[in-house]
């Protein structure tokens, strides 16, 4: 699959998290104070929780359930209870549309 313009660059809050699905598959984008977009399995691994309800702060992605906090670079868990990754999506930003393939996973 190529990668979906899921929104623009600026339609997205500053350290606030946005959920979008791209074929069939749930996406927490987030664009940080400065300005770089990341995209990440918008479900958190400890349970069925939508991390795009969440809290950013700094580099982190923290589930409003659990507490919880995801590596918005790795996806790894930073804190339990969560002790599985979601994935990274590549995120491309053209002509100020955020791209994201959903089939296209980063691996840190």
């Amino acid at each position: 699959m190529a990668s979906v313009r899921v929104c623009g660059v600026d339609e997205l809050g500053v350290n606030e998290a946005s959920r979008f699905v791209v074929d069939g598959v749930a996406i927490a984008v987030v664009k940080d104070a400065a300005g770089e977009v990341f995209a990440i399995g918008d479900t958190c691994t400890h349970g069925d929780i939508s991390l795009a309800e969440g809290f950013v702060e700094d580099d982190t992605l923290e589930c409003w359930a659990h507490g919880s906090k995801f590596s918005l670079r790795s996806g790894k868990p930073l804190t339990l209870p969560a002790y599985e990754p979601v994935p990274v999506f590549q995120v491309e930003v053209k002509d100020g549309g955020v791209h994201i393939d959903p089939s296209v996973t980063l691996t840190v």
